[in-house]
């Protein structure tokens, strides 16, 4: 099943690769209007979640569920 798993996500990188290399050989391509949409909303995405995450890690650390637990005996 790994193994299955593994050749999948290897046949996913090299087409996204040969894309990408394909895209960035052509000369003086103009970058398209949704192009810049996308770009815009992917930075968006990228920027809460990296702001969630922080924040789930303040409140974690904060409260206590970074600790080890306390085994009363």
């Amino acid at each position: 099943m790994r193994i299955a798993i593994s050749i999948g996500l290897l046949v996913v990188l090299i087409a996204v690769g040969a894309y990408v290399y394909q895209g960035l050989t052509v000369p003086d391509a103009p970058v398209p209007a949704y192009g810049i949409m996308l770009f815009t909303i992917g930075i968006a995405l990228m920027v809460v979640v990296g702001v969630g995450l922080m924040g789930l890690l303040f409140y974690s650390s904060r409260h206590g569920y970074d600790e080890p637990p306390h085994i009363e005996r």
